[in-house]
């Protein structure tokens, strides 16, 4: 069992979670995940790890309620446990002196690029991170982001917050002034890092993407995080979660992860349908 020691809620439905997992952040790495288990019935959530502690043996996790697993762990309080937390998986993030580094989030895609950037700063990196969100509501860890950035441009769809727009209008015109990048690294939803890909690759600038693909075990036996990298299979979990953002085939997994979407409905109706408190949170999310 892994104890809860901290929660706070960043937005409505993202949550942050400080748990006792001495045994994950022994070794943690930006760019690394882990898996997370609510319950003895609950599903493996694969998060990138945003922060943690080592002296203390605290690993810090965002996630955003979105389906039924999500939804039971930010149920859990300070002072719950968390069933099980392993980890750390995947291979860490190549940070070295690249000159100058584009850091690209998109919403819950921001605490995964936090621990990059703060180590691409380190090693003497002139960091520029791009965050984006919908909405002013959702803007979270903008103030963490600022203090590992040399300088930080937050985008909104709807101009409620930042500049009015994506984050690829934002690289662009980084792209194109006396700052443009050596490197892009972006983090967050495909169509995000898709965007960012196609845009990055007219301009002939190497990009990494981290790839949150469909995952199991975590440890490249269930072949569910398989990816197409290059024209080869690669699979996210051990291979990855980075990679070349020019030779990823991102149609393909936009089309793997929505293969379980009828699969998660049952399962969500189901459940709301013997627990009052999950059905609350689904309807709250409408």
């Amino acid at each position: 069992m892994y104890k809860i020691v901290e929660k706070k809620a960043l937005t409505k439905d993202i949550k942050m979670l400080a748990v006792e997992a001495p045994d994950v952040v022994f070794n943690a790495k930006a760019g690394n995940f882990f898996v997370v288990i609510p319950d003895e019935k609950g599903e493996r959530i694969p998060l990138t790890i945003y922060d943690w502690n080592r002296e203390k043996g605290i690993l810090y996790m965002i996630f955003q309620e979105i389906g039924l697993s999500t939804i039971k762990l930010g149920k859990l309080n300070v002072g719950d446990n968390i069933y099980a937390v392993a980890g750390p998986f995947g291979k860490h993030f190549h940070s070295k002196k690249y000159g100058k580094v584009a850091v690209v989030g998109g919403g819950v895609g921001v605490p995964a690029i936090f621990p990059i950037a703060r180590q691409l700063k380190q090693d003497g990196n002139k960091v520029f991170s791009i965050i984006g969100y919908r909405t002013k509501d959702l803007v979270i860890l903008e103030e963490e982001m600022k203090s590992v950035s040399d300088e930080l441009l937050l985008a909104t769809n709807d101009g409620s917050a930042g500049q009015k727009g994506f984050v690829t209008d934002i690289l662009k015109n980084l792209i194109e002034s006396e700052n443009r990048p050596d490197l892009v690294v972006a983090v967050g939803p495909v169509v995000m890092m898709k965007a960012v890909s196609e845009l990055t690759k007219t301009y002939n600038v190497p990009t990494v993407v981290s790839l949150n693909a469909m995952m199991v075990d975590a440890t490249g036996m269930c072949g569910g995080c398989r990816v197409t990298v290059g024209g080869e299979v690669k699979f996210a979990c051990v291979d990855g979660p980075d990679f070349d953002g020019h030779k990823v085939d991102f149609n393909q997994l936009t089309s793997r992860l929505a293969a379980y979407k009828d699969e998660e409905k049952t399962s969500a109706d189901h459940h709301c349908r013997l627990d009052k408190g999950i059905k609350e949170a689904f309807d709250g999310r409408k």
